[in-house]
């Protein structure tokens, strides 16, 4: 059994030659899988039995949500205007700033290594960083509102779309860039003409990616005080409130389907 699935395998060709096929991985790939799976489970205390004995729960909520108050609805839209509005400038804020930061951080561009790695280390430090955390001290530095909400988001994208962008930007074509710095083009002139109309489009739709995904988180930084309608929604679930609760998931939902829809065309038309 060994020897089948570990041992290099011997072919003849047409012409005499004698070579060996390499044997494969895929077995001991799964054996580590495998382990690693059975492991977490162990270490988590992940059990099967609990969640289907209290998945039922999970219903029995959804139930008492049903049906929305829809007159809470006046209620529910200023705060979504709100996790709105602070997605979208954080968004844009965080994704413009950030391609400067990738520039520096692409090795086929800046040849510093230093500098390169620097400000990789940036990126990777502030990806670490859980929004709602950020969104927890910037609410302890500047106070409770939209605004903590707003440069929580922003440090995200500035991160995400800074890793995204350094990445895609080593992988263009050199040779239009190579070719302009050589007629005596500066690096700012010859990377606006020759790189970004490569970068361009992938740059716009990782945008919109990352929009729709801070719609989504900006509805629970409320719960750290950091405005939108994370805040309604922590004040009706700890009053037990579900039908209004119902009123806010279902108008989010629509808000996140409608972003989501939109982004989806304006990303199939830039590619």
């Amino acid at each position: 059994m060994y020897d089948k699935i570990f041992k290099p395998k011997k072919l003849v060709l047409e012409s005499g030659e004698v070579v060996y096929e390499k044997a494969t991985r895929t077995p001991i790939i799964w054996l580590i899988v495998i382990g690693l799976l059975i492991f977490s489970l162990k270490f988590t205390s992940f059990q099967f039995s609990a969640l289907i004995e209290r998945g039922s729960n999970f219903f029995d909520m959804l139930k008492r949500m049903m049906p929305p108050d829809t007159g809470y609805l006046p209620k529910v839209i200023k705060p979504l205007l709100d996790t709105i509005k602070m997605s979208f400038i954080g968004s844009i804020i965080g994704s413009v700033l950030a391609i400067p930061f990738a520039i520096l951080a692409s090795s086929n561009i800046v040849h510093n290594v230093w500098l390169n790695k620097i400000v990789r280390v940036i990126f990777t430090f502030l990806r670490t960083l859980p929004t709602l955390v950020t969104a927890l001290i910037a609410t302890y530095i500047f106070g409770l509102g939209t605004f903590a909400g707003t440069l929580a988001i922003f440090i995200f994208s500035f991160s995400y779309m800074g890793k995204q962008m350094f990445e895609v930007i080593e992988t263009v074509d050199m040779g239009a860039f190579e070719a302009m710095e050589s007629m005596g083009a500066t690096k700012i002139k010859a990377f606006t003409f020759a790189i970004v109309p490569q970068i361009m489009p992938i740059y716009l739709s990782t945008t919109l990616f990352n929009f729709e995904g801070n719609v989504r988180y900006a509805a629970i930084l409320g719960y750290v005080g950091a405005g939108g309608i994370g805040m309604i929604l922590n004040d009706r679930v700890n009053n037990r409130d579900y039908t209004s609760v119902g009123m806010i998931l279902l108008a989010l939902l629509v808000t996140v389907m409608t972003i989501e829809l939109v982004s989806q065309v304006i990303r199939r038309k830039l590619t």
